[in-house]
């Protein structure tokens, strides 16, 4: 697939209208809004930077866009290449440079999933960083393959049915998350990604293991797909159509009152 070719350019047209309609539909972006995009140097992060600064030009209302990376010190990080990408777009820029890798190599033992410690670490960087700066939203790149494997992580492991929604406000209280790609699947973003011959940068820590739980749900929805196309997206929309009376929740329905 090449740059302007018909398919590269419906492809591209899907996302950006599949974008569009999750921002809309859960109120993600208002008049005047300043929204931290975490940049992480991969497909997803990369793909969530460009649909907003299409949606930038062409939305009805004003909001900013900074790019924020978090440099957690991996060895052989390649430093320079996030902030030589974003000066040649043009999009204004932040790097955080915190020692991270060190903390979780030291702290989880050899074998065990290092991503638990890793991401509370890092979320709670970036969302003091957005709290200190004054950004009213963080821009988070997970896409809609993302909230169906976090749901069947919650039902497997955790034994509650839970995912990640496509706007939030953090426990603390002190910031709006906001995932605009969730309308998107991951097989788009990917191939949108090789077209755009974006710089990725490979995660030394989570990405480096093998067999995680996450993985091995991958894996299985990959099966039920190839066995049943549009099963993932038929997952997701029944997300968005829940009937607590058909569910067994009994703070969400008054089943002892019927």
């Amino acid at each position: 697939m090449t740059p302007g070719s018909v398919s590269a350019n419906k492809l591209a047209k899907r996302l950006k209208r599949l974008t569009g309609q999750a921002v809309t539909d859960y109120g993600m972006i208002g008049e005047g809004d300043r929204i931290m995009v975490c940049l992480s140097g991969g497909k997803d992060s990369y793909t969530l930077l460009d649909m907003l600064v299409y949606l930038q030009r062409v939305a009805p209302v004003r909001f900013s866009l900074t790019a924020v990376n978090l440099d957690q010190k991996q060895p052989g990080f390649p430093a320079f290449v996030l902030p030589e990408y974003l000066a040649a777009r043009g999009v204004d820029y932040h790097i955080i440079e915190r020692d991270t890798y060190s903390v979780v190599t030291d702290k989880v033992a050899e074998g065990k999933t290092m991503c638990g410690l890793c991401s509370r670490l890092r979320r709670g960087i970036l969302y003091q960083y957005a709290k200190d700066h004054g950004y009213n939203r963080i821009a988070l790149g997970h896409h809609r393959d993302d909230i169906v494997e976090t749901l069947f992580l919650n039902m497997f492991h955790g034994g509650r049915m839970a995912a990640m929604p496509p706007k939030l406000k953090s426990d603390d209280g002190e910031n709006v998350v906001i995932r605009p790609l969730a309308y998107c699947s991951e097989r788009d973003i990917d191939k949108f990604a090789r077209l755009n011959e974006y710089p990725i940068i490979p995660c030394n820590l989570c990405g480096s293991q093998a067999n995680l739980e996450r993985q091995n749900i991958k894996t299985m929805l990959a099966e039920w797909e190839a066995a049943d196309p549009g099963r993932s997206e038929r997952i997701f929309r029944s997300m968005t159509r829940i009937a607590p009376s058909q569910m067994a929740d009994r703070d969400l329905f008054d089943f002892a009152g019927l």
